[in-house]
């Protein structure tokens, strides 16, 4: 309950707070390529279950659905300002939506794409698919984009037992740090 309390207060503060920057950045989206200002993506949940989950669309439409290190050139599948918004994060910035309806919170593992079988596997087999995924996560401030999955599901793991408000916020705090200075973002 009361990380809940505290995921719908922060996402209201930072909706707020955030509100120029959103309105910017969709503008930016919009007029910078075809499609859709926002991508809704399959994502896993809590228990494996299913989630849309948006992000600022930062691929051009028709990209493949898979995780960008597996596509052949991501750079070239990437909007003008697709760069721009992943290495800053703020493609991440709509999912305040998906922590107001409960799917995610502000800190836990990140969701998996739907297709990530070999993610989803090792998290199941460790049970943390029983957390509610975040924005943020253990894993993201200790490499990101940089580290394999069975190095992202033991950061989970230790998530799991470690869970607290404090550990939360320390997270949050680290991951301010590392978004500021853009570390661990490979497209």
């Amino acid at each position: 309950m009361i990380k809940r309390g505290f995921d719908l207060v922060a996402a209201l503060f930072a909706g707020l707070v955030l509100l120029l920057p959103l309105l910017i950045v969709a503008v930016m989206v919009r007029l910078t390529s075809e499609g859709p200002v926002l991508y809704w993506s399959d994502r896993v949940g809590k228990k494996n279950r299913i989630f849309k989950m948006p992000k600022f669309r930062s691929m051009r439409v028709g990209t493949p659905t898979v995780a960008t290190h597996l596509l052949e050139n991501p750079e070239c599948a990437l909007t003008p300002i697709g760069s721009f918004l992943r290495k800053t994060s703020l493609d991440e910035i709509p999912q305040l939506w998906s922590i107001f309806k409960g799917d995610m919170s502000l800190v836990g593992p990140r969701p998996a794409l739907f297709n990530q079988f070999d993610l989803i596997e090792l998290r199941t087999q460790y049970g943390v698919h029983e957390l509610v995924p975040g924005l943020t996560g253990w894993a993201q401030v200790n490499g990101r984009d940089s580290i394999s999955i069975p190095e992202k599901v033991a950061l989970d793991l230790e998530y799991l037992q470690k869970q607290s408000l404090w550990f939360d916020l320390y997270i949050l705090w680290r991951t301010l740090i590392r978004v500021t200075g853009r570390d661990d973002v490979s497209h």
